[in-house]
């Protein structure tokens, strides 16, 4: 018996252990994984997959009302008083004027049957139709337009999340030099060769070296957190990345992009447009469609029996068959200048989409050229940021050197090191700024 609890509690610490170290699994992602992982796991990605699903339906929703409509019914009734009829009583033999009472049928009766109907034509539903492939198409375009918005979400959350790690990394390089600079310093006044001043000072630096990390951590888990979320990861499993900042930096520094090719054509927020100007168009076509005639036709069976027992279904009871077959013409008329005023409304929307069409290739060129003159601004200031910060850095590294000589002051060392922390945060805003700049330029031109 104590065998098998010790092996019971043995598997249970065994699931525990192994169930904390899945938990504690971290992810590892390069830039395109991450953007891969986003397509087939964020929320906004599923809904427009059903959203498309959802249209795939529609269509076929559409389609099947010009299908055969098949119905069948049943009934079953009981009595409880017949109805009565008056008929003239000199029919059966009586006084003129008098009418005589009399009942037709029997107390129950029951019967069932099936009804086929199908429309002929009706040119409502050929538009119909055509309208509810546009509509699917549309859903295709919704949901490609929006895993390029979650793809540019990733890129961005993904560069943030590097750039933060970069400036935690400079910054802990900077923390190991100032903690050693005042540990040597420390032991400099303990021997009386500096003044009490000149280690607060330096200690001082630490601290708010200390406080920068403490800021830069509390960036990187943001960043990462706003990564997660938007590839669909759950907020609390760990990540890494496995790509570096510089093979992101450097391309960008080189490449020049080709302003020449832009085709507003293949652009997707063009060809939403696009078919948003073809929907009014079908919309036009349906009111135009409400002057035209309707046909139909339609098959009918049925069978009935009547008796004044409740059971129809004994095999002594007759069943009468009955059927017809038709056809139902519907031409419209006159509808009191109702159908014109639809008419012509649509022709007013249609109108509408043709603007926006318009506004739509305007804008799209108008924010092509913008992201161009921004990528290029984003250049030259990720350029000059960069430049000034390895300038503060050599100031930097050059006051410790000449406070260790003596030849300057503690306080010197506290200006040079607060503008190489100016410096590298003004580096790390350009940085973001120059990926945005590209994350927008590649928006522009529909990538």
């Amino acid at each position: 018996m104590k065998t098998r609890v010790r092996q019971t509690i043995l598997i249970l610490f065994m699931l525990i252990t192994v169930g904390s170290a899945s938990a504690q699994d971290t992810l590892r992602f390069s830039l395109p994984e991450a953007k891969d992982y986003a397509m087939q796991n964020s929320y906004v990605i599923r809904n427009s997959s059903l959203d498309v699903d959802a249209a795939r339906k529609k269509v076929w929703e559409t389609i099947a009302t010009g299908l055969p409509q098949v119905s069948g019914s049943a009934s079953y009734t009981n009595y409880l008083n017949l109805p009565v009829s008056l008929i003239p009583a000199e029919f059966v033999g009586g006084n003129p004027g008098e009418y005589f009472e009399v009942t037709f049928g029997q107390k129950f009766n029951s019967d069932f049957g099936f009804t086929v109907d199908q429309l002929l034509f009706d040119g409502s539903y050929i538009v119909g139709v055509s309208s509810a492939k546009l509509y699917l198409q549309l859903s295709d375009q919704a949901k490609e337009k929006s895993e390029i918005e979650i793809r540019h979400a990733v890129e961005q959350a993904y560069y943030g999340a590097l750039i933060a790690r970069e400036n935690l990394q400079v910054l802990q390089e900077n923390l190991l030099n100032n903690e050693k600079q005042f540990t040597d310093t420390k032991a400099l006044y303990e021997n009386g060769f500096v003044e009490e001043q000149d280690l607060d000072q330096l200690k001082l630096i630490v601290q708010n070296s200390e406080n920068a990390i403490i800021k830069a951590e509390r960036e990187i888990r943001v960043a990462e957190m706003v990564l997660k979320y938007t590839m669909g990861v759950d907020v609390t499993t760990p990540i890494a990345l496995s790509d570096n900042l510089t093979d992101f930096i450097s391309p960008l520094l080189l490449e020049e992009e080709d302003t020449t090719v832009f085709d507003l054509t293949t652009h997707i927020d063009y060809r939403i447009v696009d078919s948003q100007r073809l929907s009014q168009i079908k919309l036009l076509k349906l009111e135009q469609s409400a002057y035209l005639p309707r046909l139909s036709a339609f098959y009918s069976w049925n069978k009935t029996s009547y008796g004044n027992s409740w059971n129809l279904f004994k095999s002594n009871v007759a069943w009468y068959p009955s059927s017809m077959w038709g056809l139902n013409l519907s031409v419209p008329i006159f509808s009191a200048g109702n159908k014109a005023a639809k008419v012509k409304q649509a022709r007013i929307e249609l109108e509408k989409s043709e603007n926006d069409q318009r506004l739509a290739a305007q804008t799209l060129q108008k924010d092509y050229l913008t992201a161009i003159a921004d990528l290029e601004s984003a250049v030259d200031q990720f350029n000059n940021t960069a430049d000034n910060k390895e300038l503060a850095k050599r100031i930097f590294d050059k006051s410790q050197i000449k406070y260790n000589n003596g030849i300057t002051t503690s306080s010197d060392l506290a200006v040079t090191e607060a503008q190489f922390i100016t410096a590298q945060s003004n580096w790390v805003n350009s940085a973001m700024q120059l990926f945005t700049a590209k994350i927008n330029y590649d928006k522009a031109i529909g990538k």
